[in-house]
């Protein structure tokens, strides 16, 4: 992040920031016990219903990519800043493993202070291109130091995010890109210089950009960007599901670079976890650290290495990325593509015996995902009446749907998601489906599974 005294943008007033209503359940996820019911909706019911749950990202990976960061840092004397050896090092990582990973990845660059700086942006392949999901982070530190909080820890979350896109097969309705700037600690230069580029037409294509600079602060806070309602409210909810208190972030108000992006009008949210400002005793009290210190003490200074991070809020703030990601850009993941479909009739019996349709699963390594998708078309004339489970090879029972006296609708067309990953791929699956209670019929259309 960009020293207070540094070039600066005006300062927001603070607000009361208006919560969202969280949003419907998209898909359910069950914990792989027999007659747990998973909370599916039928995916005509709520907007973005195809969209995949987001991944729990992995920390281990995340340090792993800032052990890499410290290195390079410790191989180009101590830094990552701009101009530098050790900055150019770090951007030829990045690039490495996105490419490795699929990623379309284009090098900008632009000059500062009489040095050549570079940005690095990545486009995940597919994806609506008329509407952007934009995640950035800048990746130069200052002089003083590796910069391994500020701002490798921004900058290792969106890769690690970005290369679970890939490892999940990831099918994104909107488009996925990007971005780790260069030379922001000297005035969001690499960041600007990227906007001023960018077409106006191009610009408005961009939905969100979202902005992730120190998220693993060593007395860490949980602060959200304020700057839009909507995006402002996809984090806070999932900070909610984690019962972690959020508050509005002041102390980077123009010091990072989604100031850019917002001056030229696109709608932008990010995380932060504190600078040199103190926490207070009432932060303390909600987030645990101590009170009267610095949220950071090593910020900007040569102390801000591996061992200036907070695991916890890495992780957290790591999996809200990752989150807002996946809640904001919609689509479907389909590892390796498998996707195994019956498409037979199979007549469901009024008030009778449960009847089952099968799919035989072949060619699938190992086990099945912890994030296996079913989906189920029946028609029916009076859907409380049906009870559906998932059955696995090795013949365990997965409740997708209880009967309901107070569900009078007609049909079940939903996607359920289903831990099944204690299950083998390959064999033979069943969609189980009975009628428990008289009057109405109707039958299994078809079904699928998608690994």
């Amino acid at each position: 992040m960009l020293e207070l005294n540094g070039p600066t943008l005006p300062r927001r007033s603070r607000r009361t920031a208006a919560l969202l209503a969280t949003g419907a359940a998209v898909t359910a996820t069950l914990l792989g016990v027999s007659s747990v019911p998973a909370h599916a909706v039928p995916t005509a019911a709520v907007a973005h219903a195809k969209s995949a749950a987001a991944p729990d990202i992995s920390v281990a990976n995340v340090k792993a990519h800032l052990n890499q960061l410290q290195s390079i840092a410790t191989a180009n004397g101590g830094n990552r800043a701009h101009g530098r050896s050790g900055y150019k090092a770090s951007i030829d990582y990045v690039k490495g493993k996105l490419d490795a990973a699929g990623f379309t990845t284009t090098v900008q660059q632009f000059t500062s202070n009489g040095a050549v700086g570079y940005n690095l942006i990545a486009d995940w392949p597919g994806g609506d291109a008329n509407h952007v999901v934009f995640a950035g982070a800048h990746l130069d530190s200052v002089s003083r130091g590796a910069g391994i909080n500020d701002n490798g820890s921004g900058s290792a979350g969106i890769l690690e995010a970005a290369l679970t896109v890939a490892k999940q097969g990831y099918k994104p309705d909107k488009h996925l890109r990007f971005a780790w700037w260069g030379a922001e600690e000297l005035g969001l230069v690499g960041s600007q210089n990227y906007v001023r580029q960018l077409p106006a037409t191009e610009r408005q294509k961009i939905d969100a950009y979202l902005n992730f600079d120190m998220i693993g602060s060593p007395n860490p806070g949980y602060f959200v960007y304020d700057d839009d309602t909507k995006l402002e409210g996809v984090f806070k909810d999932f900070f909610a599901t984690r019962n972690i208190q959020t508050e509005i972030e002041t102390e980077g108000d123009g010091r990072s670079d989604h100031a850019p992006f917002k001056n030229a009008g696109v709608a932008v949210g990010g995380l932060f976890s504190g600078a040199d400002y103190t926490k207070t005793a009432s932060q303390a009290a909600k987030w645990g650290g101590t009170a009267g210190q610095p949220f950071d003490r090593c910020y900007h200074s040569s102390c801000d290495t591996t061992a200036n991070i907070n695991d916890t809020a890495l992780d957290n703030n790591s999996d809200a990325i990752a989150h807002a990601i996946w809640t904001l850009s919609g689509g479907s993941t389909t590892p390796g593509g498998k996707i195994f479909e019956s498409k037979s009739a199979v007549a469901i019996p009024d008030a009778g015996a449960a009847v089952e349709s099968p799919i035989t699963v072949s060619g699938v390594t190992g086990n099945a995902p912890k994030a296996l998708k079913a989906g189920v078309d029946i028609k029916h004339s009076y859907r409380g009446d049906l009870v559906v489970d998932l059955v696995g090879p090795s013949n365990r029972s997965y409740r997708l749907k209880d009967s309901s006296s107070n569900d009078s609708a007609a049909n079940v067309v939903a996607t359920y998601t289903v831990d099944a990953s204690a299950e083998p791929a390959n064999g033979t699956w069943k969609l189980r489906v009975q009628d428990v209670a008289a009057q109405d019929t109707g039958s299994i259309n078809g079904w699928k599974l998608t690994f």
